[in-house]
């Protein structure tokens, strides 16, 4: 089964860039350019992991981050950010997020951490809330 993933960033060449290569590695990829849109895919869609850029025009990252988290709380998120501080990806994950990533990043480890954030799923929608976080290979 492919995982369904829901790549949000303003910057099309990023876009490009992750969806090609997450694609290419056997992700199921959509994508939103902005906050709102992501919102109403996440609204239309079961994904099982949202890369959030923090910085956008409009909702940033964190708000859509809210929102999503209050829409469908299973869903994991992980935060991109390049332009922010380390600790606007900690108060990211104080409000839900699964992790975060500094741009720019290598994609074998995003690839690790989105495959840990559906296992963690996995878990969380099986009702086993109480298991730690699977290990990143």
């Amino acid at each position: 089964m492919k995982h369904k993933l829901l790549l949000v960033d303003d910057e099309e060449i990023t876009i490009k860039y992750l969806s090609r290569q997450l694609n290419n590695r056997g992700f199921d990829v959509s994508v939103a350019y902005d906050g709102a849109t992501a919102l109403e895919k996440v609204k239309e869609e079961d994904f099982d992991v949202v890369l959030l850029d923090v910085l956008m025009p409009g909702i940033n990252g964190i708000d859509t981050l809210r929102e999503i988290k209050q829409i469908k709380p299973v869903t994991e998120v992980i935060m991109l950010t390049g332009h922010a501080s380390v600790e606007v990806g900690i108060e990211g994950m104080k409000l839900g997020a699964f992790d975060y990533l500094m741009k720019p990043f290598d994609p074998d480890e995003l690839v690790k951490k989105i495959h840990a954030a559906c296992e963690y799923k996995t878990y969380r929608e099986k009702g086993i809330n109480s298991v730690e976080l699977p290990e990143m290979k």
